[in-house]
Order: structure tokens, then C-alpha cells, then sequence
């Protein structure tokens, strides 16, 4: 398997640094792309597949941790293993120590020769064969990643939903939900006798939500997990979850099907 890379800044320099000393370091390495910013980030790695992802946490529409969490909630099944994540910043008041939960490894701005061959040598062992099961799931990075994102940036808990009705707006509670489903920039809000329709995006609500109780079961979907019945696996790996008020059954992806098991 071939080694590539995509390299995450907003500061073409600074890049193109990044680049002539990862080539010097390790010849092997291809960089197949280069963005600008974090949602140009997210489209590329999702588009090239790179094994390694070098993202700045500043960045322009998106910080590098929020790049690093869609890419992971939107990585395909059939591509494999999600591509490991090392952090470029010039910020220390990011609790550099804890991004070993969800990232391969963390560069400091400006980087220097030494600490670039340091972060080489670990990468290289942690993609030496055999690669799985020295690395942490899918699922266990987009948590610790929400967990990071969730101590960087904390929002309050929402009680109600804003939904549209005609002229007027609705006011949802959200001890109601039974669960979302992302509709491109809404969410179809679902409550067990109605669906209302929000202007926001599932990935900008998920952090307001309580995650004890909003459960992730799909890249576009979020169950109440008091509205749950019961978990039905299938044979090629995923769940279906039957709702106590709804007729409709939801499926669990396989990056996500790990939470349901027996206890």
C-alpha cells in the first residue's frame, strides 16, 4: 500500500513548509492534496484517502478537530481504516497531552527538524504491519474527538428545538425527541406523533445535545436512546433499533454498532 498524506493550512508557506520537510524526512511519503481550510479538508481526504492527515486546528470554516470528526463520521466503510490524524498548532493551551486519545501525534508551530523526525518514526511504527490492533477503532477516535471538541469549545445544553410551522416558529422540547436525521443544512426533527424540520446542520446540533442521552447511530442519524426498544444485529454488521413510539426501524452503522451490546 502506497503511503499519502494530506496537509490541512491556511497559510500557503507554512504549508509548503510542512511539505519540503516531510519530504526530506521521508521520501516515501506521497502528499496527494492540499487545503486551504477545514471543510476543504474534509472534501479532499474524503476524496483522495490519504493514510495520514496533517491538520492545522486554526483554520478558516472548520478548526482541525471539527475537520477530524467529519472526516471520521463521514469516512466510507469500504475505505478501511480511518487515516491517522496529527495536529499541527502554534496553541499550547490545548491540552496538547490529550490529543494522544484521538490523533497519532501533535506538531507545535514553529516545527523543527528533530520533533518532524521524532513524529516520522512514530508514524511509521504505528502504520508497520500488522496496523490493526495496535490502533483504536473508528468508533473510540470520534469519540475522544468529540470528547476534545467538546472541552475546546463547550456549548449549552438545548431544551427546545426552533422549528419552522408557516409564519410562525415552533418551539420543540427536546425531552420529546425520538430521534434526527440529517436533510442537508436541516434536521428532521422526530417526536413520536410528529416531524418538525430545523435550520442546522446535525453536526453543529450534536454538541448542544446531552450524549448520555442522544446517541450518534449513523453519520445522519441520532436516537434518543430512552426511545429505544430494542437492538436487532444483522449478519453483514450493523443493528436495526426498534422505537417504543414509532413504527419505523433505524439502522446502526458498523462504525457505530459497537454501543449495542449485551452487558
Amino acid at each position: 500500500m502506497s503511503l499519502t498524506a494530506l496537509i490541512a493550512e491556511d497559510e500557503p508557506l507554512l504549508a509548503e513548509h510542512l511539505r519540503a520537510e516531510l519530504a526530506s524526512a521521508w521520501p516515501a511519503l506521497q502528499v496527494v492534496a492540499q487545503a486551504g481550510s477545514g471543510p476543504a479538508a474534509v472534501e479532499l481526504t474524503l476524496q483522495h484517502r490519504p493514510r495520514l492527515c496533517f491538520l492545522d486546528i486554526r483554520m478558516p470554516g472548520m478548526t482541525g478537530l471539527e475537520a477530524a470528526q467529519a472526516i471520521a463520521e463521514d469516512w466510507p466503510e469500504e475505505a478501511g481504516a480511518l487515516p491517522l490524524f496529527v495536529f499541527v498548532t502554534a496553541y499550547d493551551q490545548y491540552a496538547l497531552q490529550a490529543f494522544d486519545a484521538a490523533a497519532a501525534d501533535y506538531l507545535l508551530k514553529p516545527l523543527t527538524p528533530e520533533r518532524l523526525a521524532r513524529s516520522v518514526a512514530r508514524l511509521q511504527a504505528r502504520l508497520a504491519p500488522p496496523p490493526a490492533e495496535a490502533l483504536p477503532g473508528a468508533e473510540a477516535t470520534l469519540a475522544s474527538l468529540r470528547q476534545l471538541l467538546a472541552q475546546a469549545t463547550p456549548a449549552p445544553r438545548l431544551r427546545h428545538l426552533q422549528a419552522a410551522a408557516g409564519d410562525a416558529i415552533e418551539l420543540v422540547p427536546v425531552d420529546e425527541l425520538v430521534y434526527l436525521e440529517a436533510a442537508d443544512k436541516y434536521v428532521r426533527a422526530v417526536t413520536a406523533t410528529r416531524e418538525h424540520w430545523v435550520r442546522i446542520s446535525l453536526r453543529e446540533l450534536l454538541p448542544q445535545l446531552d450524549p448520555e442521552r442522544f446517541w450518534q447511530v449513523h453519520r445522519s442519524t441520532v436516537v434518543q436512546i430512552d426511545a429505544v426498544a430494542r437492538a436487532l444485529r444483522q449478519e453483514n454488521g450493523t443493528v436495526l433499533l426498534e422505537l417504543r413510539q414509532r413504527p419505523e426501524k433505524l439502522t446502526v452503522s458498523r462504525l457505530h454498532a459497537g454501543r449495542f451490546k449485551p452487558l
